[in-house]
């Protein structure tokens, strides 16, 4: 058929208006595997601290409330380690941290870090993605401080404080947060109450810390350590935040996608809500935490909504583990210093939920973590998922998200749970391991939870002995709060699952 002049332009047009649109959905499918990511770490937070698991509670969380309307909540997540720094280890590496130097407790402001030179990390890996990385918040895995003198052994203790001049705050580390794959990094060294108390902007100090902070007793419990003329404790978390927010304005104008790894320095101790928070939880010093924790939340969200950014945009929002708090039953006084001044009553508030245990233990309470993640553009909200995933999974799954290849021989403890998330298929998950302050093992293999100790691993009494007898076999499905002990009728799981934790102890070819 011979095409007159009029019809040839109008396919002209057809062919070029189909290229637009053939452009325009690449363009599209470009942006959904190249989101935006926001991952946010509260600082002790307990599963029971966020309205959406515990609707007895009595303090609000609009905004992580709002990440569950929006998107997916995980009712079976769970740090690597019940304290602090392993648990950052495995969430950034896809490792978990007692294959490292790091077998129990946790690192000083001093302590040199801990990511080993050349480790593969989340951010390495979007940075290669093409992302613009950036972590702003508490870093706590160890710097490698410009010592003048010999690095003492001391170091380790989380009281330690050097003498004047043992360290020239006035050059940048030889190894932080850029070196690991971060663009941008504006830290605090170790958590709010251990010094030194400085803000560390690309490896350096934007202030050199020449004062001496005497340190503060309960609730606002802060160590004694150097202090730079910049910082205030009440301020941090504000201060934090800002910069948070400064990173997301300026990058959501970007055609480059931007991950910001955002580690909150609360409800940790020191219990220092802002003024503004003050009495508002009815519940002391700890609720009003709780509040300004997620008000924090809040000024993230509301940040991505004005730039408008926020169907492009995952969010992660997690906490590294369980809550220190104590419940207290009426009449029961405060059997531990770190309950602060005030023991919340279960008719109020569970900091932990119905789990057995707090912060530092192997039980439930030390390790199972609330676990919200939103993606607008991919998924839909309001969804509650019981799939079991540790921390250490993200690495995997943002990198499955993202379209790029790990090298497992570096991240060998990390597993993806994106099909979850993209059409409610289950994944085949090896156990989780879990691991408690003083380096008590766990294994959670289906319902059955084999604890390899004769204790709770950390806080809770008897602390017990790492691999000492009699071990522990609680079945969650029919006993959540870990009460019937298992272990001598159920011998076969006990061994079986014994068997498991070997295995996955023997996995890394690249131990340290």
């Amino acid at each position: 058929m011979q095409l007159n002049k009029n019809m040839y332009k109008l396919l002209i047009l057809l062919t070029l208006g189909y290229g637009c649109i053939g452009m325009q959905i690449s363009a599209k499918a470009q942006a959904q595997q190249n989101p935006n990511i926001v991952l946010i770490l509260a600082d002790d937070l307990g599963y029971g601290d966020v309205h959406c698991y515990n609707s007895g509670s009595t303090i609000p969380t609009p905004a992580m409330d709002r990440l569950a309307k929006e998107g997916i909540m995980f009712t079976d997540a769970h740090t690597p380690s019940a304290v602090c720094t392993p648990t950052r280890y495995g969430l950034l590496c896809g490792r978990y941290a007692w294959r490292t130097r790091l077998q129990s407790g946790v690192l000083s402001g001093y302590s040199p870090t801990l990511i080993e030179a050349g480790r593969q990390t989340l951010a390495s890996v979007l940075q290669d993605k093409g992302y613009q990385t950036a972590v702003v918040g508490k870093w706590h895995l160890g710097l490698d401080w410009p010592w003048v003198r010999a690095v003492p052994d001391g170091v380790k203790g989380l009281n330690y404080v050097p003498p004047a001049g043992y360290i020239d705050y006035a050059k940048p580390v030889k190894q932080g947060a850029n070196e690991v794959g971060f663009a941008y990094s504006y830290v605090i060294p170790g958590s709010l109450d251990m010094g030194p108390y400085v803000y560390m902007e690309d490896g350096k100090a934007t202030q050199i810390p020449n004062q001496e902070f005497e340190g503060k007793g309960f609730p606002a419990y802060v160590r004694k350590g150097e202090i730079a003329g910049n910082f205030s404790h009440v301020d941090a978390l504000d201060h934090l935040v800002n910069k948070a927010q400064n990173f997301i304005e300026t990058h959501a104008k970007t055609r480059q996608p931007f991950f910001l790894y955002f580690p909150l320095t609360a409800p940790h101790k020191p219990v220092l809500p802002h003024p503004r928070f003050e009495g508002k939880s009815g519940l002391g010093p700890h609720g009003d935490f709780i509040m300004q924790t997620d008000w924090t939340v809040g000024e993230i969200l509301k940040t991505l909504d004005k730039a408008g950014i926020t169907k492009e945009t995952l969010v992660i929002f997690t906490s590294d583990n369980g809550s220190y708090m104590f419940e207290m039953e009426p009449g029961q006084k405060d059997h531990t210093e770190d309950a602060t001044v005030q023991g919340y009553r279960p008719e109020h508030h569970r900091a932990n939920g119905n789990w057995r245990g707090t912060k530092a233990d192997i039980y439930e309470g030390g390790h199972r973590v609330p676990f919200l993640i939103r993606w607008p553009e991919q998924w839909k909200g309001n969804q509650s998922v019981d799939e079991t995933i540790c921390l250490t999974d993200v690495m995997a799954t943002v990198s499955e998200i993202v379209g790029v290849e790990i090298d497992t021989t570096q991240s060998e403890d990390t597993y993806s749970f994106y099909p979850v998330l993209q059409n409610g298929k289950s994944i085949l998950r090896p156990p989780v391991v879990h691991h408690s302050v003083n380096g008590t093992f766990g294994l959670r293999e289906g319902n059955y939870k084999l604890i390899f100790s004769n204790g709770s691993g950390g806080r809770q009494k008897p602390a017990g002995e790492v691999f000492g007898n009699p071990y522990q076999l609680y079945n969650l499905g029919n006993d959540p709060q870990e009460t019937r002990n298992l272990v001598s009728t159920d011998q076969q799981v006990a061994g079986s699952i014994e068997k498991e934790l070997e295995v996955i102890r023997n996995k890394s070819n690249n131990d340290e």
